[in-house]
């Protein structure tokens, strides 16, 4: 016999009845005093129970059968009064698993009754859908007892027909047509882009060698100018480099000269200054006049023989600079005469029969020069003529313009140059 304050855990409900209670005080989880004798304490658990609903060769909507097997989760409601007396008027004094087996045949009828009304397909493809349609209604009876269902799921569907089988089969055979098909083509779509893709870039690689090949020929063409700008710079460089330092050698040379000019005069003057003074200091002396002519005569003489001397040596050294200076100037000179030549030879070269007439001419006056020279040497000339033809200076000038008219064949006879036929072309 309970009596006194008693208590209950959270998870159970102790419900008191007897004398002094109209109806019976249900208290989850809490205390509540009892009296001895004249009351009552009963329990029923509020603990959460797991079912396994299992509906073994039902028949579905087209007479296929099939075993269906769900988890439930089941409790009494504790929070809610009316369940709770509900639960309290079909299960104080039954055990836990009395109850779980109530709400176990209640939710497999319910779930039978789905099972009959939806196809295979249906509940196969959508789990989501019969587990909804399982819970909405075998809720509506459960709350009439109290009793709440936590969550319901559908754990396995299964045949022993093979009809579950072979709906898979048929699924996998066309999952695998429409990827073999797909496979294909993805194949032959890559070969499309890839064989695009390849001829872009052959065409993009020409266009780009194509590009590369004309600037390469611009930079080159581009380049021999700056090096034929750069190389003719160069040369009129190095040859106005070279005029240039020949000039200032020559001039170096001539200040040189210069300067020892001058300090040879500089050393005359001194040496004239030094005479002039010790002759004023012979006039000075007091000496006897003899002694002083004598002393006077010999410092004259040693002045003039040191001045004759100074004065040689002086001449010596400029004639020697002069002649070093006109050594450079010859040197100079026959550079640039060697310079004119090359010159000359590429302008012979260039101009050619031109280039050696216009020599020829050049030098036919020299050569006339030199054939008349001996007749202007000549003190008297003799003449003897025989009788026919001119006598006298005209056979003396004709004679020597025929030597002068046989230059021409002489001139082609030994640099192959007709100038009576360069002079026609002119």
């Amino acid at each position: 016999m309970v009596f006194g304050f008693t208590t209950c855990g959270p998870n159970e409900c102790m419900v008191v009845s007897g004398c002094c209670l109209a109806k019976p005080l249900m208290v989850p989880g809490g205390r509540a005093f009892v009296w001895p004798v004249i009351q009552r304490v009963q329990r029923l658990s509020l603990n959460t129970m797991t079912l396994s609903v299992t509906s073994p060769r039902v028949f579905t909507k087209f007479g296929v059968a099939i075993s269906v097997n769900g988890i439930a989760q089941v409790k009494i409601q504790g929070g809610n009064s009316d369940m709770l007396a509900n639960a309290c008027q079909q299960f104080l004094g039954k055990t836990p698993h009395e109850v779980s087996q109530v709400a176990l045949e209640t939710l497999e009828g319910h779930q039978r009754a789905i099972m009959g009304t939806m196809t295979v397909e249906e509940i196969y493809q959508d789990r989501k859908k019969f587990s909804n349609s399982v819970f909405e209604v075998a809720s509506s009876d459960l709350v009439n007892m109290g009793i709440s269902i936590v969550s319901y799921t559908l754990r396995d569907i299964s045949d022993d027909q093979g009809y579950l089988h072979a709906l898979g089969m048929a699924r996998t055979a066309q999952v695998k047509r429409d990827a073999e098909i797909g496979e294909a083509e993805a194949l032959r779509d890559a070969g499309m882009k890839a064989a695009r893709a390849e001829q872009a870039k052959m065409a993009a690689q020409f266009e780009n060698n194509t590009e590369v090949a004309k600037a390469q020929r611009d930079y080159q063409l581009k380049q021999a100018g700056y090096d034929e700008e750069v190389n003719s710079k160069k040369a009129q460089s190095e040859l106005a480099y070279s005029l240039q330092a020949a000039k200032t050698r020559q001039s170096i040379r001539e200040e040189e000269m210069q300067v020892k000019v001058i300090e040879r005069r500089q050393q005359i003057q001194v040496q004239e200054q030094e005479i002039s003074r010790k002759e004023k200091a012979l006039e000075a002396s007091v000496k006897k006049p003899a002694d002083a002519e004598k002393y006077q005569m010999e410092t004259l003489a040693d002045a003039r023989r040191k001045q004759v001397i100074l004065e040689a040596e002086a001449e010596a050294q400029a004639i020697r600079v002069r002649g070093e200076a006109e050594a450079f100037a010859i040197e100079a000179k026959a550079k640039a005469e060697a310079e004119q030549m090359a010159k000359k030879a590429d302008a012979w070269k260039e101009y050619q029969d031109a280039a050696m007439v216009d020599m020829v001419l050049e030098t036919l006056p020299k050569v006339v020069a030199e054939v008349a020279a001996p007749l202007s040497q000549a003190k008297r000339i003799v003449m003897v003529s025989g009788g026919d033809g001119e006598v006298g200076a005209a056979k003396l000038t004709r004679e020597v313009l025929e030597v002068v008219a046989s230059l021409p064949d002489t001139v082609k006879k030994m640099t192959g140059v007709d100038v009576s036929q360069a002079l026609s072309r002119k």
